[in-house]
C-alpha cells in the first residue's frame, strides 16, 4: 500500500507528517532546524528520499539543507559530513547565491525600483521556493528574494543565476509586495522541454521556453487597480499559480484580488472568481486526477487576512472556475482567524486525492476525499509557511 509524507515548513522549524495509504493515523517528526524559518521544503520526484529545505534567519542568514534518506538525517550541500552548517552569505560558505551583475548583452542589473521610485541594489535575502527537476535528481531550482531564479546541477552544492529573467527588460519596473520582492512560484512543464513558469510579487507571471535563457511576461488580461496603469505589462501582485501536469497549458492563478485562468500557457488570462464570497487569497491548487477541479481559500481582504465571519472554508470548483462550492465539514466555522499562505496547500496522488493545507495558527488540515471532509493532523505547530506532499510507493 502506498504511503504519504507531508513536508511542513513553519516559522520555527520543519516537520514531517507520515501516514499509510488510509491517511488516518499520522506520525509527526520534528522540529528539524528548530527556531529557524523554513520558507519551503520539497522532495525530488526522481528520488523521493531527497528532500530540500530552505532554512532562514534574520540573524544568521540563509542555509540550504538536504536529506537523502527521507528526512532522517540532514546535511548542508557542499560541506563534508560532520561540518557545521553556515549561512550562504560569506564567500567561504557553500551553496551561496551570487547575482549576475550583467546580462548576456552586457546591460547592468545592479538596481531595482522601490515604491517611492528610488533605485535600490539587488541583494539576496532568502530562498522562498525550491523546485526539484522532474527528470534529474541532482538538478533543482530556487526562487529567491530579491526576485531572481537560480539553478543547481549538483544537488544544491553550488548555484548559478538564470539572469535572463532579470535582464529581459522589465526588471526596473518590479516592486516589492508586502512580503518582499519574492520569486515564490516555479512550475516546470512536464510536456514541453525547456518551458517553465514563475511568478513574482509584485511583478507578475513570466514564462521561458528555452530553459531560462530568455523570458516573456505573461500578464495579458490581469488588472490591478492599485497600479497607475491597471493593465500594465508587469507590476501585478500574483500570489500563486498552479497547473495540472496533464494539461500544463492551463494555468490557475490566485492574484491580489481575482482568481484567474489561462488556457494558452499564460498568453491570455480571464477571471473565474464567479460566486466566491471574496476573491482575495493566497493559495490555489488543482486536484491530482481532475484537471478541472480547483481549490482556493478565500480570506476577507488585503488588510484583514482571515476568513470571512471567522469561518474557515475551502472553496472547490469542478468546472475550472466560476462555479464554486464551500467545503466546511470538519473545519472550524466560528472564531477562526487564521490565514493560509501561498505555498501552504498541496495534494497527494492517491486514488482518492488527498488535499492538505496549513494555517498561520499552526494547524495542518487533511482531506482524504478531495475536500468532502477535513480533520487536523496537528493543531499546535508554529505558523505554517509551506506544505508539500509526497506519495510514496
Amino acid at each position: 500500500m502506498s504511503s504519504v509524507r507531508v513536508l511542513v515548513g513553519t516559522r520555527k522549524g520543519a516537520f514531517i507528517l507520515s501516514a499509510d495509504g488510509k491517511r488516518k493515523d499520522w506520525t509527526v517528526s520534528g522540529p528539524f532546524f528548530a527556531g529557524w524559518e523554513i520558507y519551503h521544503m520539497k522532495g525530488s520526484p526522481v528520488n523521493p528520499d531527497r528532500i530540500y529545505v530552505s532554512q532562514s534567519s534574520g540573524w544568521f542568514g540563509q542555509i540550504l539543507q538536504r536529506s537523502d534518506d527521507g528526512g532522517k538525517t540532514w546535511q548542508q550541500p557542499g560541506l563534508q559530513p560532520g561540518e557545521p552548517a553556515m549561512p550562504a552569505f560569506p564567500d567561504k560558505a557553500p551553496n551561496r547565491f551570487v547575482y549576475d551583475t550583467s546580462d548576456a548583452s552586457g546591460k547592468e542589473l545592479t538596481t531595482h525600483q522601490w515604491y517611492d521610485g528610488t533605485q535600490h541594489p539587488w541583494e539576496f535575502k532568502r530562498v522562498w521556493h525550491l523546485e526539484p527537476c522532474l527528470t534529474d535528481a541532482e538538478a533543482v531550482y530556487a526562487g529567491v528574494e530579491d526576485a531572481a531564479l537560480f539553478q543547481s546541477k549538483d544537488g544544491g552544492g553550488s548555484w548559478q543565476e538564470l539572469s535572463g529573467l532579470r535582464g529581459h527588460g522589465t526588471g526596473p519596473k518590479w516592486q516589492p509586495g508586502a512580503g518582499g520582492m519574492c520569486l515564490h512560484t516555479i512550475l516546470l512543464d512536464p510536456v514541453h522541454a525547456g518551458r517553465m513558469y514563475i511568478a513574482i510579487s509584485a511583478a507578475g507571471a513570466f514564462r521561458t521556453d528555452d530553459g531560462g535563457a530568455t523570458w516573456k511576461p505573461i500578464n495579458r488580461g490581469l488588472k490591478s487597480n492599485f497600479m497607475p496603469d491597471p493593465s500594465a505589462e508587469v507590476g501585478h501582485c500574483v500570489h500563486h499559480v498552479a497547473m495540472h501536469p496533464a494539461r500544463p497549458q492551463v494555468l490557475y492563478m490566485q492574484k491580489h484580488w481575482d482568481v484567474m485562468r489561462s488556457d494558452d500557457a499564460g498568453e491570455n488570462w480571464y477571471e473565474v472568481s464567479g460566486n466566491l464570497p471574496t476573491d482575495f487569497g493566497f493559495v490555489i491548487d488543482v486536484h491530482a486526477h481532475e484537471p478541472e477541479t480547483v481549490y482556493v481559500v478565500p480570506i476577507k481582504s488585503d488588510s484583514e487576512h482571515f476568513p470571512l465571519d471567522g469561518a474557515l472554508k475551502v472553496y472547490r470548483s469542478r468546472t475550472g472556475g466560476n462555479e464554486w462550492e464551500a467545503l466546511t465539514k470538519g473545519l472550524p466555522q466560528k472564531d477562526c482567524y487564521v490565514n493560509v499562505l501561498r505555498d501552504a496547500m498541496a495534494v497527494d496522488q492517491m486514488e482518492k486525492c488527498g488535499v492538505y493545507f496549513g494555517t498561520t495558527g499552526g494547524q495542518v488540515y487533511a482531506s482524504p476525499d478531495g475536500g468532502e471532509t477535513w480533520s487536523a493532523i496537528v493543531h499546535d505547530l508554529p505558523a505554517v509557511l509551506s506544505v508539500e506532499v509526497q506519495t510514496l510507493a
